[in-house]
């Protein structure tokens, strides 16, 4: 693995890793009224294209860290719909 990949591989655990307890918290707690399901679903949109242009070069982590993301996001944005 190159140098490069594995500072890619880093950032995308942190961002990734970032959503994971915003996540745990509306699951847990039923609550979603100071969210913004603009700011998520723009977020959302960003990275799928995110994760295309990962595709598009071949980086794993890209892929990997944009894929997971993209899918907490649309937990996120289908709890936001559940629980208006």
């Amino acid at each position: 693995m190159e140098k490069i990949e594995i500072i890619g591989t880093v950032a995308a655990i942190l961002t990734t890793g970032s959503f994971v307890p915003q996540v745990y918290k509306t699951v847990k707690e039923k609550s979603t009224k100071d969210i913004s399901l603009t700011m998520y679903t723009a977020m959302f949109i960003g990275v799928a294209l995110w994760f295309v242009f990962g595709v598009s070069i071949q980086s794993i982590s890209m892929m990997l860290a944009n894929g997971i993301t993209a899918l907490l996001l649309l937990i996120m944005i289908g709890l936001k719909l559940k629980y208006k």
